[in-house]
């Protein structure tokens, strides 16, 4: 489908982005973003520079020895919430945790400690909050929230509320929190075309909240801290006007890359839809997985939302 997409919107002329053109391109672009920065996931520039000189494919390989076209955690605990928001028809806390359990049972490529211990928490106590820890500000609430967004775009307080809670599940920090929230309502305000300086106001919100996300303080370092997530993210995305080149950049600043990568592709994906993917990163994505994010994107819309409007 993603590729028929792509062939109608090529022509000159195509018209404008609709909602379903736009969620398609969040999150295949987060799954391609995931795909090509895992490769380089961990590396520092230099390194990256020297093996690939500018790395710009989808490969594979990296620490985790994937496929090419492989996708990490970033993507498939996304569609594991996507698919508990589609099976609970709505929204049902108890159905995310467990089907991050069941996530986390299946063996994933890889996994986060702040998820894992999160996770298994809920499996030997049931609780659905994690208490709060100094060391839980890493970004793995934020990387899998997508599917929140697109399941209750039309619903402002449903989206803060419900994107809170699927993160505190496992990340019981405040930085934590103020980024799922921020980065949730950029993306529903790229989903339903209210442009740029509404997604700059949201930016310059949380930079007022919490200084420290600011991207005036940017140094480029692209961790695992959602601090240094975030401002990662948001830098390379103000600061490049297409899909390819903004995911070309954040990549190539090594560290948490897979994430980075992820959360770029999800905002430009929002911002520019699929006609903007390179034809060889859309066909090199896993088509299981593609096929999955097809589907459960249209499920999430349709829960809330007529899919055909024209934004």
């Amino acid at each position: 489908m993603a590729e028929a997409l792509l062939d109608q919107s090529a022509a000159a002329g195509a018209p404008p982005l609709s909602l379903l053109d736009r969620a398609l391109g969040a999150y295949l672009g987060l799954a391609i973003g995931d795909a090509l920065g895992a490769t380089v996931e961990f590396m520092t520039p230099r390194e990256i520079m020297s093996k690939y000189g500018t790395h710009r494919e989808i490969i594979g390989g990296g620490w985790l020895r994937l496929k090419p076209g492989q996708v990490t955690d970033d993507t498939t605990m996304a569609l594991a919430l996507g698919d508990a928001i589609v099976t609970a028809r709505g929204w049902d806390l108890t159905e995310v945790a467990e089907h991050y359990v069941g996530w986390l049972r299946s063996k994933p490529v890889d996994c986060g400690n702040t998820c894992r211990r999160g996770i298994r928490r809920y499996m030997q106590e049931g609780s659905l909050v994690a208490a709060f820890n100094e060391g839980d500000a890493g970004n793995g609430a934020v990387m899998r929230n997508l599917p929140v967004v697109l399941g209750f775009l039309n619903n402002e307080q449903a989206l803060i509320d419900y994107s809170l809670a699927q993160g505190r599940i496992t990340h019981g920090h405040p930085l934590s929190d103020l980024a799922n929230v921020a980065l949730a309502r950029m993306t529903a305000a790229l989903l339903r075309g209210e442009g740029m300086a509404v997604v700059q106001a949201i930016a310059d919100e949380l930079f007022t909240l919490e200084p420290r996300f600011s991207i005036q303080a940017y140094r480029g370092r692209a961790t695992g801290y959602v601090v240094d997530t975030v401002q990662t993210v948001l830098y390379h995305f103000f600061n490049h006007e297409d899909f390819e080149n903004s995911l070309i950049a954040v990549v190539n600043r090594g560290d948490d890359a897979d994430t980075t990568g992820a959360l770029v592709g999800m905002l430009a994906g929002a911002r520019y839809g699929t006609r903007a993917f390179p034809r060889q990163w859309i066909r090199r994505i896993d088509p299981d997985v593609r096929h999955l994010i097809e589907v459960q994107t249209r499920q999430l819309l349709s829960l809330h939302t007529p899919i055909g409007g024209r934004s």
